[in-house]
């Protein structure tokens, strides 16, 4: 369907964020879109959570028959996905209300297959903590090989373009996995505006790992969703982590204010 964003969002154990997540999606002032919500057997009360706003047809909510991890529940909605354009919110982020219009338009606009924008982060109790993260302007296969710049929650691409992107099963970094696929064929450009909201230290999180864990989930993506051998996976890692670094410094930006985004 020409025009048509799929929002790939998969879930687990999140109920305290989910409703809001959700929320964020309804608000858009683009409303051409369908919502996949994957759940991936959460524990939690997510399903009550979820189901008033399943009257919304937009929204499809799918439940895993076992836990199998987000790489599986990302592949299965992005099979599901119908729309031309693709994009991904997991289910304890935000966007900003005018998020979607303003990247198709950046798309069109410049002829864009794949995009990203910069975004804010919030702690558990959605206060925005004063950083603000972007990123290169145009980002190259070699770029992502260096560094997974986007924000998952910021990313969109073009799947009349890009096609079906499937990834193997690895439990984290299979955001990253999508980009290192996408990135073959086409570059990606930033939408230099603040459209997203990032939660950072949820339990479980990706932010709240140590650094350790990060480094062994790096280097299991070179070495087992891209098929490196271990010499080019080691690279790849040491590789990832001084580019990390250079983010940091470049990238990730103090403002001055403090918002309460649930009052």
């Amino acid at each position: 369907m020409a025009g048509l964003v799929s929002i790939i969002m998969p879930s687990y154990n999140t109920a305290y964020y989910i409703g809001d997540s959700i929320q964020s999606v309804i608000e858009q002032s683009y409303t051409n879109w369908e919502l996949l919500i994957i759940d991936d057997c959460s524990s939690d009360n997510t399903d009550e959570v979820v189901a008033p706003f399943l009257i919304d047809k937009r929204i499809r909510y799918m439940k895993n028959e076992r836990n199998s991890g987000a790489a599986v529940s990302r592949n299965r909605a992005l099979r599901e996905a119908k729309g031309k354009w693709i994009a991904f919110l997991d289910s304890d982020d935000l966007w900003m209300h005018d998020k979607l219009a303003k990247q198709i338009e950046f798309m069109e606009n410049n002829a864009y297959y794949f995009s990203y924008t910069n975004y804010f982060e919030i702690n558990t109790n959605g206060q925005k903590n004063g950083i603000m993260v972007t990123g290169p302007k145009k980002i190259t296969k070699t770029g992502f090989f260096n560094y997974c710049w986007p924000g998952c929650l910021t990313v969109m691409y073009d799947q009349n373009m890009i096609g079906l992107i499937q990834i193997a099963d690895i439990k984290k970094n299979n955001d990253y996995a999508i980009w290192l696929k996408v990135c073959r064929k086409a570059d990606c450009y930033l939408l230099n505006e603040e459209l997203a909201l990032y939660r950072r230290g949820r339990t479980g999180s990706v932010s709240n790992q140590s650094i350790k864990t990060l480094i062994s989930w790096h280097y299991k993506l070179y070495h087992e969703a891209e098929k490196q051998n271990m010499i080019l996976s080691i690279f790849n890692t040491v590789r990832n982590i001084i580019f990390g670094l250079y983010k940091k410094k470049i990238y990730v930006k103090k403002v001055r204010f403090e918002i309460n985004l649930m009052e």
